[in-house]
């Protein structure tokens, strides 16, 4: 709604670009069901505000997998010099930088992979998604009793006196609701597949057609509401239920609406 006031700015991370932490937890990536690099010594390290990126020392990498592509390049934590990855007769060019002595310090012999390079990643032996999960992100899956209704220009998507509401970091809170209380009238399912590190892949995708009652024309909001079928075991109490982007829609928490939140999705 654009006469809404603006609504609150959210925080993506407390960790300041070039932080540097040790990772707890053991990394691993494949390629090919060759494994690439197994460390207990992975270090974050943020490239930007919102997440970190994983640095593996290079001890622990597979070198007869790295291919120098005789790309060296100066970047502001150093000088790296490019590699490919050749497993299993797999090729992926550009797949990785290593960092020498003039890196910045901590740096110096460590691997930066490109996440699309590898085919997956796991931290211990879970699987993870997209990137790194930030350290300082916290996701939890509530169940309520509030009630949620959910309406898009007059038409009422959603009611429910259920919700499982997930509260993460950085992005407003989010109201999941069993399919029982979605009104599927004016929703068709799309192809749209995405991927979260905190929550999984999703399961299915919903755009709203909304017909204009004076004119009978129709306005389509493409994928607009979502479910995770097979969430994170940390998120497993939203499994299969469906929510939507609160950025675009009415959200009425216990009757009142609250402000569409402005978000990295829709700013």
């Amino acid at each position: 709604m654009s006469d809404q006031p603006a609504a609150r700015d959210y925080p993506q991370s407390i960790a300041p670009i070039n932080h540097i932490e040790p990772v707890p937890r053991r990394i691993r990536a494949t390629v090919a069901g060759q494994t690439v690099f197994d460390t207990v010594s992975a270090l974050y390290v943020w490239e930007w505000e919102k997440y970190p990126q994983y640095y593996i020392p290079l001890a622990d990498v597979d070198q007869a997998v790295l291919i120098d592509e005789q790309h060296p390049q100066k970047l502001s934590r150093g000088t790296s010099r490019r590699h490919a990855l050749q497993v299993n007769g797999v090729h992926r060019p550009a797949a990785a930088r290593i960092y020498g002595a003039d890196a910045q310090p901590g740096l110096v012999d460590t691997v930066r992979f490109e996440w699309s390079a590898l085919d997956a990643w796991f931290e211990e032996d879970e699987q993870i998604y997209v990137h790194p999960r930030n350290p300082y992100t916290r996701v939890d899956a509530l169940r309520s009793t509030r009630p949620v209704r959910i309406e898009l220009d007059g038409v009422v998507l959603a009611d429910s006196r259920s919700p499982v509401m997930v509260f993460e970091t950085g992005l407003p809170t989010r109201y999941y609701i069993n399919p029982t209380d979605v009104s599927f009238d004016h929703l068709v399912p799309t192809e749209t597949v995405t991927k979260c590190p905190y929550k999984g892949t999703t399961g299915g995708y919903w755009s709203a057609r909304i017909p204009d009652p004076t004119t009978g024309s129709v306005t389509e909001y493409q994928d607009l509401a979502w479910m995770y079928a097979f969430p994170t075991r940390q998120l497993l109490p939203i499994s299969g239920l469906i929510a939507f982007y609160n950025e675009r829609v009415d959200t009425f928490l216990n009757g009142e609406l609250l402000l569409r939140p402005k978000t990295h999705f829709f700013p």
